[in-house]
C-alpha cells in the first residue's frame, strides 16, 4: 500500500509490486541464459573465425551478467512476495536489492552496445546461426532496457519529493505556524498544477478557452483534494476493488432476513403504478438513447447502420427543422429519426452544439404519448467528461421548489444552459403553440439524466405537470458524488488493511474470479490480531509506516466527530427511484437469456458504490433500454395471459 521510497522520493509503485513483472522477466532471463549456454557449449572450440575471439569473450561475459541479473531478480521477487499490503516490514531490504538490480543495467547497456557493434561489423565471418543468435540477444537487451525506461516513466510521481517530505515530516517537525502554512500552500499549489497539466494533456485535442481553463483548475483541485490524504498506489486500488467485489458477492449470497424480503413486496396498487412507469420509462428511454445520434445507432446496428445513413444523407428534408451545431452528412439527425421513428416535422429544435457545460439536446413532439419531449444527450465527448468531473457543489434556490439546495456544479450549469435556450429562445412556447394540449416530458441518460433532473426542477414552477425520466444519472446525483467517492476510498483503505494475503495472491485470485468465476476469497476481517483503532490508521510511506499519521486521519475514522462538518455535502436523487436488477442469466453459445426485476427504491440504497465487472456495460444506454423493454414486454404478456384466462372463464 505505501508508495516505495527510493532515491529520496516516493514512487507510484509499492514494494510488493515486483512479484509479477519480476517473475515474468526472471522466466525470460532463464530461457535466455539457457539458450546462450547451449550456444556456447555447441560452439566451444570453434571460435577461430574472423571476429571469433570477440564473440567468445562476449558470450562468457553475457553468461556471467545474465547469471548475476537472475540472482538479483530472484532475490527481488522473493522479498517482494513477503508481508502484506499494510505490513511492508518483511520487505524493508527491497530498496537495496532494487539499487543492485538497477546497477546491473549499466553493464547490460554497455554489453548491448558491444553486441550491436559486433553484429554490424562486416569483417565478422562466423556462422550465420551464431550471428542471428547474437542479434536476437542484442534486440532482447534493448527491448528490456526500453520497457524498463517506460516503466520508470509510468511510476514516476511528480509530487514524490514534495509529497514524501510533507507526509513524513509535517507532523514531526515543530515548525512555526507561518512556515507550516507556507509549506502546505506550496505543496497544494504544486499538486494542483500537476493535475492540471495531466488534464490538459488528456484534453489536448479540444479547443481550450476560458471556460475550459476554469474547469481544468476546478477539476485539478478536486483530484488533488481527493488523493492528498492517502498513500495508495494503482495496484493497491486494483486489489481493493477486487476484494470489495468479492465481499459484495459474499453478502449477496447470504440469505436475507425476513423483514428485508417483506419490505420489497409492494401492494397491488404500488405494483400497478410500477408497471405503468416501467412502460413509460421503456418508451422514453428510446428518446434518451436517440440523443446520442449516430454513435449509438452504429453501435447498436453495426452491419446495416452505415448503409441506411448513407441513403438518408442524400435525401432532401421535407421540412427545415431548427438545427444548431454541426451535423455533417445529416448523420446525427438521420440516426435520431430512425431510432425514434418520428418524422422531420415532429422536431421543434435540435442542438448538436457541444462545449463544456453546454451539451446537445432536442425537442420533439411525441404523438403516441401526446407529449413534448426534451431529450438531453449523455456523456460522449471530452467536453462532456469535463462537465461530469466538475463535481463541486453549488447552491441552488428556486422559489416554491427548492431552498438552499446543493447540486453538482457541472450538471447544474449544463441544465441552466438548456433552460436559457428553452425559455429565452422561445423553444417551448413554439412547441406548445403547435400542441397546446400536450404535456412536457424531460428525459436523459447518464450526464443527460442528471441534467434532465435539474432542468425539471428549474421548470417546475412554469410547468407544474411536467414529468422527468432520468436514466442512470451520474455526478453528484448518484454514483460519482464526492461523498460516495470518499466512502469508496475509505472502504478500499479499510479492506486492504484488514487483508492478510500478499497483494500478488489477491490480484491473481481476483483475475481468476472475474474471468472464470468460483467462490469469493475468504479474506479475514482483522490483520494479525490488530485492534480496530490500528486498522483505521491510514498507511503512509514505507519508512514511516507506523510512526506518523495522515493530516486527514479523522476522515477515515469509523465515526467522524459530530462537531466537524463534512468536507462534501451528501447529494441525493430527486423524485421516485425504480431499481432494475438482473436476477438470472442463462447464456448459450449464440444467445443469452437475461431476466430482470424492478422495484421502487429509496435514495439511501445508493449511498455506496458497488464494485462489479459489469459496472460500465450495465450503464450503457442499449443495456438500460434492453432491460426496460424486457420488463415492459413481460408486463404486457402477463396482461395478455390474464385476459385470455378471463375470456375462457366467461365462455
Amino acid at each position: 500500500m505505501p508508495g516505495l521510497v527510493v532515491f529520496g522520493r516516493r514512487w507510484a509503485i509499492g514494494s510488493d509490486d515486483f512479484v509479477l513483472p519480476g517473475a515474468f522477466e526472471l522466466f525470460v532471463r532463464l530461457l535466455w541464459w539457457i539458450g546462450i549456454l547451449a550456444l556456447y557449449a555447441v560452439h566451444k572450440g570453434r571460435f577461430n573465425c574472423p571476429g571469433g575471439g570477440l564473440l567468445h569473450s562476449y558470450l562468457l561475459v553475457l553468461l556471467v551478467l545474465l547469471a548475476a541479473i537472475i540472482c538479483a531478480l530472484s532475490a527481488l521477487v522473493y522479498v517482494s512476495m513477503q508481508g502484506t499490503i499494510s505490513n511492508p516490514g518483511p520487505r524493508k531490504s527491497l530498496p537495496k536489492l532494487l539499487y543492485t538490480r538497477l546497477l546491473l543495467y549499466f553493464p547490460e547497456f554497455i554489453w548491448a552496445v558491444v553486441g550491436a557493434v559486433w553484429v554490424s561489423d562486416s569483417s565478422v565471418q562466423c556462422e550465420k546461426t551464431v550471428i542471428n543468435v547474437i542479434m536476437g540477444t542484442v534486440i532482447a537487451s534493448w527491448v528490456i532496457i526500453i520497457f524498463t525506461i517506460i516503466g520508470v516513466v509510468i511510476v514516476f510521481d511528480p509530487l514524490g519529493g514534495k509529497k514524501t517530505f510533507y507526509l513524513t515530516n509535517s507532523v514531526s517537525r515543530n515548525l512555526e505556524s507561518s512556515q507550516s502554512g507556507q509549506l502546505l500552500y506550496n505543496v497544494k499549489n504544486t499538486a494542483t498544477r500537476v493535475w492540471e497539466k495531466r488534464i490538459r494533456l488528456l484534453c489536448c485535442c479540444i479547443v481550450q478557452d476560458d471556460d475550459h481553463r476554469v474547469a481544468f483548475t476546478s477539476i485539478a483541485e478536486l483530484f488533488r483534494t481527493y488523493f492528498s490524504d492517502t498513500d495508495l498506489v494503482p495496484s493497491d486500488i486494483a486489489a481493493g476493488l477486487t476484494l470489495l467485489h468479492q465481499e459484495q458477492d459474499k453478502m449477496e449470497s447470504c440469505p436475507k432476513e425476513p423483514e428485508e424480503v417483506l419490505c420489497h413486496s409492494p401492494s397491488s396498487l404500488v405494483a400497478d403504478d410500477l408497471d405503468v412507469e416501467l412502460e413509460n420509462a421503456a418508451h422514453y428511454m428510446l428518446f434518451a438513447a436517440a440523443a446520442y445520434g449516430w454513435p449509438y445507432y452504429i453501435y447498436t446496428n453495426p452491419f446495416t447502420a452505415l448503409c441506411k445513413l448513407n441513403g438518408d444523407c442524400c435525401r432532401n428534408r421535407t421540412t427545415d427543422s431548427d438545427i444548431t451545431g454541426s451535423d455533417r452528412h445529416n448523420f446525427h439527425f438521420g440516426s435520431i429519426l430512425r431510432i425514434t421513428g418520428l418524422q422531420y416535422r415532429d422536431f421543434i429544435h435540435i442542438s448538436f452544439h457541444n462545449k463544456i457545460y453546454e451539451i446537445p439536446f432536442f425537442v420533439a413532439l411525441d404523438h403516441k404519448k401526446e407529449a413534448i419531449v426534451v431529450a438531453v444527450r449523455g456523456t460522449l465527448s471530452f467536453e462532456d467528461i469535463l462537465t461530469d468531473l466538475s463535481a463541486d457543489c453549488e447552491d441552488l434556490t428556486l422559489e416554491d421548489v427548492l431552498e438552499n439546495g446543493f447540486v453538482h456544479k457541472g450538471i447544474t450549469q449544463a441544465a441552466n444552459y438548456i433552460y436559457q435556450k428553452l425559455i429565452n429562445d422561445g423553444i417551448l412556447n413554439q412547441a406548445f403553440t403547435i400542441a397546446p394540449e400536450y404535456k412536457l416530458v424531460i428525459v436523459g441518460h447518464s450526464l443527460g439524466g442528471g441534467t434532465a433532473s435539474i432542468l425539471a426542477i428549474m421548470l417546475r414552477n412554469s410547468f407544474p405537470t411536467l414529468r422527468c425520466y432520468a436514466f442512470s444519472p451520474p455526478g453528484g446525483l448518484l454514483r460519482l458524488s464526492m461523498p460516495n467517492m470518499e466512502d469508496l476510498k475509505r472502504r478500499i483503505v479499510r479492506i486492504v488493511a484488514n487483508c492478510n494475503r500478499p497483494k500478488y495472491q489477491i490480484l491473481l485470485h481476483g483475475c481468476w474470479y472475474e474471468v472464470f468465476g468460483g467462490d469469493p476469497d475468504n479474506f479475514p476481517t482483522e490483520l494479525d490480531g490488530r485492534n480496530q483503532d490500528a486498522l483505521t490508521q491510514p498507511l503512509l510511506a514505507e519508512e514511516s509506516l507506523m510512526v506518523h499519521r495522515s493530516p486527514s486521519y479523522n476522515t477515515l475514522e469509523d465515526e467522524p466527530h459530530l462537531s466537524s462538518p463534512p468536507q462534501y455535502p451528501r447529494l441525493y436523487l430527486p423524485g421516485k427511484i425504480i431499481h432494475v436488477v438482473e436476477e438470472s442469466s442463462s447464456r448459450r453459445w449464440c444467445s443469452s437469456d437475461i431476466k430482470y426485476t424492478a422495484r421502487w427504491s429509496t435514495e439511501a440504497v445508493f449511498s455506496s458504490i458497488l464494485i462489479s465487472p459489469k459496472m460500465i456495460t450495465d450503464h450503457m444506454p442499449d443495456v438500460v433500454l434492453k432491460a426496460l423493454n424486457s420488463l415492459s414486454q413481460e408486463h404486457r404478456s402477463c396482461i395478455s395471459c390474464q385476459t385470455r384466462e378471463c375470456n375462457t372463464n366467461v365462455v
